[in-house]
C-alpha cells in the first residue's frame, strides 16, 4: 500500500475532470478533446461518468497490486503531472466562461496543452 497517497489522488483529479468536463461541455463552455470520451458524452452523462470513474478504479486497482514495481511508481508520477496539467486547463477554462481571461488567450492555452498531450501520447 505504499502507493494509496498518490492513487487516491490520482483518483479524485480523475473524478473532478470528469465532473468538471461535464459542466463545461453541457453548458458550452468546450469540446472534450479525447475522442472516445466525446462519443460516450453523445451517448449520455452516466455512461461518460461511468466509464471514467472505471478506468479511475482500474488504473488504482493496477497501481496498488504493482506498487513495489519502480514502473507502477514512475507510472504514478506521470499520470499526477498528466492530471495536475489538466486541472490547469480547467481552472483557465472556468477562468474564460467568468469572462477573466479572453477566448483567444485560452485558445492558445488549448493549442499549447494539444501539443504538450500530444507529445507524451
Amino acid at each position: 500500500m505504499r502507493l494509496l497517497r498518490g492513487t487516491t489522488l490520482l483518483f479524485g483529479l480523475n473524478l473532478l475532470d470528469a465532473l468538471l468536463t461535464l459542466i463545461w461541455v453541457r453548458n458550452g463552455i468546450a469540446t472534450e478533446g479525447n475522442q472516445l470520451m466525446a462519443r460516450l458524452l453523445e451517448i449520455g452523462d452516466f455512461t461518460f461518468l461511468a466509464v471514467k470513474v472505471a478506468i479511475g478504479i482500474l488504473a488504482v486497482v493496477v497501481l496498488l497490486k504493482w506498487s513495489e514495481f519502480k514502473l507502477a511508481q514512475y507510472g504514478l508520477a506521470v499520470a499526477l503531472a498528466v492530471y495536475i496539467g489538466l486541472m490547469g486547463v480547467h481552472v483557465f477554462t472556468g477562468l474564460a466562461a467568468v469572462g477573466l481571461i479572453s477566448e483567444t488567450a485560452l485558445e492558445d492555452v488549448a493549442l499549447w496543452t494539444k501539443s504538450v498531450f500530444a507529445f507524451f501520447v
